[in-house]
C-alpha cells in the first residue's frame, strides 16, 4: 500500500469500507429468507410430512424463528400446514412451479436498487468508481433467483413432494 500521509490514509479506508458494504449488500438475504430458502427444500425433499421443530433440526435455525417464516409461507400458500399430531408442512404448489424469487419476495419483499455508499455530493471522483457493477450484481441475483427452481435444486432434484403425492425429478435436471 502506497500512501502519503494520514488523509490518504483516511480516504482509502473509507474507499475499502464502502466496497465492503456494497460486496454484503449485493446479496441482500435476511435470516428469514435464508431459513425460507433452506425450509422449502428440505421440505421439497421429504416424502413425510414435516413439523417446524423436525425442519429446524434439519437446517440448524432457531426453531422459534423457523416456526414464524414456515408460517407465513404457509400464508402465502408456498406450504399446506396439517394440524395435530403427525401434522406439519408440504409444498403447497409443485417444485418446478416454486421459484427461489417466489420464496425471497414472500419473506424479504422485492430486491432493492443497491447504489453506491458514497452520498453523490461528498465523491470526490466525477465519475461512479464502481460503474454501476452493484446494479449489475443485484440484477444477476434477481435473474438467479427468478430461473432457479425448488425442483432443481440439487439437494431437491432426486425427490419433491408435491402436493398429497410424490413426484420422482431426473438427476438431469427437472
Amino acid at each position: 500500500m502506497f500512501l502519503l500521509n494520514n488523509h490518504s490514509y483516511i480516504c482509502v479506508f473509507k474507499y475499502c469500507f464502502y466496497v465492503i458494504v456494497i460486496v454484503k449488500s449485493i446479496l441482500n438475504i435476511s435470516e428469514a429468507a435464508s431459513i425460507a430458502i433452506h425450509s422449502m427444500a428440505v421440505i421439497a425433499q421429504s416424502e413425510d410430512l414435516l413439523n417446524s421443530h423436525q425442519v429446524a433440526c434439519k437446517t440448524g435455525f432457531s426453531k422459534n424463528h423457523t416456526a414464524k417464516v414456515l408460517q407465513t409461507l404457509a400464508k402465502y400458500r408456498l406450504l399446506r400446514s396439517t394440524r395435530g399430531p403427525g401434522g406439519g408442512f408440504r409444498l403447497g404448489r409443485d417444485a418446478q412451479d416454486i421459484s427461489l424469487m417466489d420464496i425471497y419476495r414472500v419473506i424479504d419483499g422485492d430486491l432493492t436498487e443497491n447504489n453506491c455508499g458514497l452520498d453523490c455530493a461528498v465523491c470526490p471522483v466525477r465519475a461512479c468508481i464502481f460503474g454501476g457493477l452493484e446494479q449489475k450484481f443485484t440484477n444477476e441475483f434477481r435473474s438467479y433467483l427468478m430461473s432457479m427452481k425448488l425442483a432443481i435444486l440439487p439437494a431437491v432434484r432426486k425427490t419433491a413432494r408435491v402436493g398429497s403425492g410424490e413426484r420422482v425429478l431426473e438427476e438431469a435436471g427437472r
